[in-house]
């Protein structure tokens, strides 16, 4: 468990039901001092556990409501450089590598269906790039969570 106890995984779950909570408040409600919490939270931001501070925005706002992942089979000698390029497709808003028949599986945001058709075009025009096959996404149903995690890590520490 990375060396969380119980005090940091409160705290973690405390984040995660309120990622906008303030240090005073954290320290409020977990009993702690601000100096405590303040010293946890760097000492956790050392572990890594923390992966962005990054806002989330809503694609549909942004002018891209049409959402697809695209599965990429690649060559593989050829992967760290594929990914550099995947990387300066603006489109491209999330990747991940993959075992299996797949290599790659991208996220990616567009205005419409010529859009994401033009996405495509541009994904399989990347030198070393062997296959793609796009699949729509018709709505988020479980969104990005780690509040589940925490509290099983919770009960088993």
């Amino acid at each position: 468990m990375a060396g969380l106890d119980r005090i940091d995984l409160e705290l973690l779950a405390a984040l995660a039901d309120d990622p906008r909570v303030t240090i005073v408040a954290l320290a409020e409600n977990l009993g702690l001092s601000r100096n405590t919490i303040q010293a946890r939270m760097a000492r956790l931001e050392q572990t890594g556990i923390f992966q962005s501070y990054e806002r989330s925005f809503s694609t549909d706002v942004l002018g891209f409501p049409l959402q697809a992942f695209v599965s990429i089979g690649v060559r593989q000698t050829e992967l760290p450089r594929i990914i550099n390029e995947l990387a300066r497709i603006p489109e491209v808003v999330q990747a991940h590598g993959l075992s299996g028949s797949i290599d790659l599986l991208a996220r990616v945001a567009c205005r419409d269906a010529r859009h994401l058709f033009d996405t495509d075009a541009r994904i399989l025009s990347i030198e070393g790039v062997e296959r793609t096959e796009t699949s729509l996404a018709m709505g988020e149903v479980i969104p990005f969570r780690v509040a589940g995690l925490i509290g099983l890590a919770r009960r088993e520490s």
